[in-house]
């Protein structure tokens, strides 16, 4: 299969997924109920720091967190001090966190919104200092984590320096910096040619079957090499293919499950509900 027509294939991917469908499943479904940029980054780092386990309670622990900030979570997460953060999540639990892990994300979030406007303002400013998006990336998880961090909040923001793919962190950086397209939001001043796309297991899986990388790690080194493949079709922004790729991993089936005897030349047939 040529460079070429895998970038037909991969494009087309993206033209005939159900977007809406998908999105209604994902969690960033959580960040388009909310109409203000402000809050959309706030819910953002919420979806996307949970976004790890089982989608139900993924989705049943990103609710609970909205619920204890009620309507106006950017808002909330500006004005309330971390102990009253720490109260209204006392009995919050999502796999190893608790809710005094999120607690002090949002609390740090909040100091570093009211110091630089935004979260995207301080994401930006850090890149502009560094000129490295990693590094960058490294610094701004320093301080959403926080001083002297317990092993759950590590776990939660983890270090990009360590080596982790930081898939949570990536995919919120997809959400607020891709351009808008009914599923990421354009919201910060960073151009998405930087992005390192967010590997998962169904993204890393699809990866090596495509030739992307021999890895069997998903290493933030695994996100660099897939994310080098990609920018070969779009360097401008090749983290576009990652919604439509991690949730054809998810769903299993083929863009050609129409015609069943199309699979044996699909290019994505490892994950062809036929094979």
């Amino acid at each position: 299969m040529t460079s070429v027509r895998l970038e037909v294939r991969l494009n087309q991917l993206r033209q005939d997924q159900d977007r809406k469908a998908r999105v209604a499943a994902d969690p960033v479904s959580f960040v388009h109920r909310y109409p203000r940029p402000d809050d959309q980054e706030v819910v953002g780092l919420i979806a996307a720091s949970l976004a790890f386990g089982n989608v139900t309670a993924i989705r049943a622990s990103i609710d609970r967190v909205l619920v204890a900030l009620g309507e106006a979570p950017a808002v909330a997460v500006r004005r309330r001090r971390r102990a009253t953060l720490e109260r209204r999540l006392e009995a919050f639990v999502h796999r190893i966190y608790r809710g005094e892990h999120v607690a002090a994300l949002l609390a740090n979030a909040g100091a570093l919104v009211r110091d630089r406007g935004s979260l995207g303002a301080a994401f930006a400013a850090e890149l502009e200092a560094v000129g490295d998006f990693r590094e960058a990336l490294a610094r701004f998880a320093d301080v959403l984590r926080g001083p002297d961090a317990p092993r759950g909040l590590r776990h939660l923001v983890p270090d990009p320096r360590a080596g982790s793919a930081c898939k949570r962190l990536l995919l919120y950086l997809r959400w607020m910096v891709r351009p808008a397209d009914g599923v990421d939001l354009g919201l910060w001043p960073i151009s998405p040619a930087h992005l390192v796309i967010p590997v998962d297991t169904h993204v890393h899986r699809i990866a090596r079957n495509l030739g992307f990388t021999q890895r069997k790690d998903a290493s933030w080194r695994t996100a660099e090499e897939v994310t080098a493949c990609l920018r070969d079709f779009d360097p401008r922004d090749p983290v576009k293919y990652d919604f439509a790729l991690c949730h054809l991993g998810i769903s299993r089936q083929c863009p050609s499950q129409r015609d069943p005897d199309l699979c044996a030349t699909c290019v994505l047939k490892a994950h062809c509900t036929h094979w």
